[in-house]
C-alpha cells in the first residue's frame, strides 16, 4: 500500500530541469536566446570565409544576370543560356586581357612608388625651407615612413587582388551554379522557413535581386567612366603610367569611399613627380572625375537601389574589411543593401499584420 503513494509523491516532485517561477521561466528564454545569437555570431566568424565566398558568389551571379537581361533587351530571341555564355566569355576575357596587361606592370610600377615618394618628400622639404616654413618640428623620417608604409599597404592589397584565384575561382564556380537555376537555389532556402514565411521571402527575394542588379550596374558603369575619363585626360598631358593609373583607377572604383582617395594618392604622386603643373593638373583630373561619377552616376543609380547613406557603407566597410579582409571590404556595400531591404520587408510585413489585427 505504500509503493504507490511513495511513487505517486515522487512523480509530483518537479525535476532539476523544470523551472515552476514564471519570471524565471521568461528570463531563462531570454538568455537562451541570447546565448543562442553569440553562439551564431561565434559560428559566422569561425566560418567567415566561406560564408564570404558564397555571399561574393550570390553578388557576382547578380551581376551576370544583369548582363544576360541587357542583352536580352537587345537580343529577346536568344535563349537565357546562349546569353549567360556570352557574359562569361566577355568577364572571362577581361580578367584575362587584365592579367596579361597590368599583371607584370602592377609590380613593376609598385616597386618605384617609394623612391617617387622619398624624391617628393625632399622636394617638399625644400620648398617648405624656401618659403620660410620652420622644418624644426617637421620629422620628415616619421612622415616618409608612414607614407610609404601605407602606399605598401596599397600595394600589398592589390597584390591580394591579383594573388587570391583560388577564392576568385570558387566565387565564380558559384556564381554559374546559382544564375543558371536561380529558382532551385531560393526555393531550397525558402523551403527550410515556416510556411507562412515562405511568400515572404520569395519577394524579398526577388527585391533584393533588382536591387544588387541595379548596384552592380552602376558599380560597374562608374568603373568604366572614371578608368576611361582618367586614362584619356592623363594620357593627353603626357602624365607618366596614364594606362596604368587609369586601370588602377576603375578597378579601385568598386571600392565606394576607399578606392577613389587611394586611386587619387597614387595620381597625384605620379603627378607630381613629372612637375608643379602635372600634378595640379592630376588634381584637377581628379576632382573632376569624382565631381562626375559622385554627382551624376550615382545619384542616377541610387535611386533605383536602397538607396545607402555614404557614412553607412564607409562604417560597413571598415568593419567588414577588418572582420574579413578584403573580400569583406568588397562586399560591404553590397551586404549592406540585403541588410537594409530585408529589414525594410519585415518593418512593412509587421504594420501588415498590426494593420490586420
Amino acid at each position: 500500500m505504500d509503493q504507490p503513494e511513495t511513487t505517486l509523491h515522487t512523480g509530483a516532485h518537479a525535476g532539476p530541469s523544470d523551472i515552476s517561477d514564471g519570471l524565471i521561466k521568461r528570463e531563462a528564454k531570454k538568455a537562451a536566446v541570447w546565448l543562442s545569437v553569440a553562439g551564431l555570431f561565434a559560428l559566422v566568424v569561425i566560418l567567415a570565409q566561406p560564408i564570404m565566398v558564397i555571399i561574393g558568389g550570390i553578388v557576382f551571379a547578380a551581376m551576370i544576370d544583369g548582363g544576360q537581361r541587357l542583352i536580352a533587351r537587345v537580343a529577346p530571341f536568344l535563349p537565357r543560356g546562349v546569353r549567360i555564355t556570352m557574359v562569361l566569355l566577355g568577364a572571362l576575357s577581361f580578367f584575362v586581357w587584365l592579367v596579361t596587361f597590368a599583371g607584370g606592370q602592377i609590380a613593376a610600377q609598385a616597386a618605384e612608388f617609394p623612391a617617387l615618394v622619398e624624391a617628393q618628400l625632399g622636394r617638399l622639404m625644400v620648398w617648405a625651407a624656401s618659403h620660410g616654413f620652420s622644418m624644426q618640428d617637421f620629422n620628415l623620417q616619421q612622415v616618409a615612413g608612414q607614407v610609404l608604409g601605407s602606399v605598401g599597404q596599397v600595394t600589398s592589397a592589390l597584390g591580394g587582388l591579383f594573388g587570391g584565384f583560388t577564392t576568385a575561382f570558387l566565387i565564380f564556380i558559384l556564381s554559374i551554379y546559382f544564375v543558371i537555376e536561380p529558382d532551385l537555389y531560393r526555393r531550397g532556402f525558402a523551403w527550410m522557413l515556416p510556411e507562412e514565411s515562405r511568400d515572404h521571402f520569395e519577394g524579398m527575394a526577388v527585391r533584393m535581386g533588382r536591387a544588387l542588379r541595379m548596384l552592380l550596374f552602376g558599380r560597374l558603369l562608374g568603373m568604366t567612366v572614371e578608368g576611361v575619363a582618367t586614362w584619356a585626360m592623363l594620357a593627353w598631358w603626357g602624365v607618366p603610367m596614364a594606362a596604368l593609373l587609369g586601370l588602377l583607377t576603375g578597378l579601385l572604383a568598386f571600392l565606394p569611399n576607399i578606392g577613389a582617395p587611394i586611386s587619387g594618392l597614387l595620381m597625384v604622386i605620379v603627378g607630381f613627380s613629372g612637375g608643379t603643373e602635372m600634378g595640379l593638373y592630376c588634381i584637377a583630373v581628379y576632382i573632376i572625375v569624382q565631381s562626375v561619377d559622385g554627382n551624376i552616376i550615382v545619384p542616377m543609380v541610387a535611386k533605383r537601389t536602397a538607396d545607402l547613406a555614404p557614412a553607412l557603407v564607409l562604417g560597413a566597410q571598415l568593419v567588414f574589411g577588418l572582420l574579413f579582409g578584403i573580400l569583406g571590404l568588397m562586399l560591404a556595400d553590397p551586404i549592406v543593401a540585403m541588410i537594409k531591404i530585408a529589414l525594410e520587408r519585415q518593418a512593412a510585413r509587421n504594420d501588415a499584420n498590426r494593420v490586420t489585427d
